[in-house]
């Protein structure tokens, strides 16, 4: 096993939970440290973990009901008042089907809301393309002001909620449904805008975020006995996104690969490769669903359909460092 300084994906001893549940025990204690904390969600409380600070603090939680436009629009109203209004609904839906109105109430007026998407992605699973949200990325990334985040676990998810709840910018979290490897620790630095090294290398470097970044780290496992230092970097903030980690790592291994659950036109392997194309071009594969809706199926067949296991990711190392080193 590689030498971890931040995380551990030791096998025996690896824990498997929903990075929304991380969300739920994060925004309780946000509303513990802030009586400023408020929260709304469109009649999904249970699904996206929000029931527990409707519980705590009943006086601060607003129901509106299957009405996602309303959703935002009512938290911008709060945040004007000087509240800090978390709104929570599938992803699908929020920010699909309320994008316009987050810009224009939100964004454009430079709101705290936070509109927290779960159940994004492919570990959405069985409930198919309707529901499956990929393109959530590219659509908040886009908008001047907000602050995307995508946590890798559950652990990490509850420090970025606390962290939204002391931000004084609009932003958006990602989280997904199933359950998914909690490789991070209470002591694993967390903080907006700033990307972490998980696995350091030489020969290569693999930007993740998200459920993909155990992948990231479980291919970095197999490269190395290979012969390929991997260096394996989370990118939990695509936006504003941590440039200065990101070439540093580009210049010193000379080939990058991106991962996400994600469309990648749009987003972190576009965001990546406009920094790279800008700043210091060199070979680059992005890996993510590649111009398609999802499917049907459990989180794992998706993963395996789509290209997005460790295996893929290892294969692909292997391609990019005989090219970088043929050139």
């Amino acid at each position: 096993m590689r030498d971890l300084h931040i995380v551990d994906i030791s096998s025996n001893d690896i824990v498997y939970e929903p990075i929304r549940k991380g969300f739920g025990r994060g925004l309780v204690e946000a509303g513990r440290q802030n009586d400023q904390v408020v929260a709304l969600c469109a009649d999904l409380t249970e699904s996206t973990q929000i029931h527990l600070f409707a519980k705590e603090f009943p006086e601060r939680y607003i129901e509106v009901g299957i009405a996602e436009q309303n959703l935002v629009t009512v938290a911008a109203g709060l945040a004007a008042m000087g509240k800090i209004p978390f709104t929570s609904s599938y992803a699908a839906f929020s920010p699909g089907r309320n994008w316009e109105q987050y810009k224009t109430t939100a964004c454009i007026n430079n709101q705290p809301v936070k509109i927290v998407g779960s159940h994004a992605g492919l570990y959405t699973g069985p409930d198919g393309a309707t529901h499956q949200m990929l393109e959530d990325i590219a659509l908040m990334r886009v908008l001047p002001n907000n602050v995307v985040i995508v946590p890798c676990d559950s652990i990490e998810a509850y420090k970025a909620t606390l962290a939204l709840s002391q931000d004084k910018r609009p932003g958006y979290i990602r989280l997904a449904r199933d359950n998914s490897a909690v490789m991070t620790t209470d002591d694993t630095p967390f903080q907006i805008g700033k990307a972490q090294v998980f696995s350091p290398g030489q020969d290569v470097t693999i930007i993740a975020c998200g459920t993909m970044v155990y992948q990231a780290l479980l291919a970095a496992e197999m490269l190395y006995h290979d012969g390929i230092d991997a260096e394996v970097i989370n990118v939990a903030t695509i936006k504003p996104l941590d440039t200065d980690t990101i070439l540093a790592s580009a210049k010193k291994t000379g080939c990058v690969i991106t991962v996400e659950e994600a469309q990648i036109n749009g987003g972190l392997g576009s965001a990546v490769a406009e920094v790279l194309s800008e700043n210091y071009p060199l070979p680059l594969v992005r890996m993510g669903v590649r111009d398609r809706f999802g499917e049907s199926g459990t989180p794992a067949e998706l993963l395996e359909h789509f290209g997005l296991t460790a295996k893929h990711i290892a294969l692909q190392a292997h391609s990019i460092v005989k090219k970088s080193v043929d050139s």
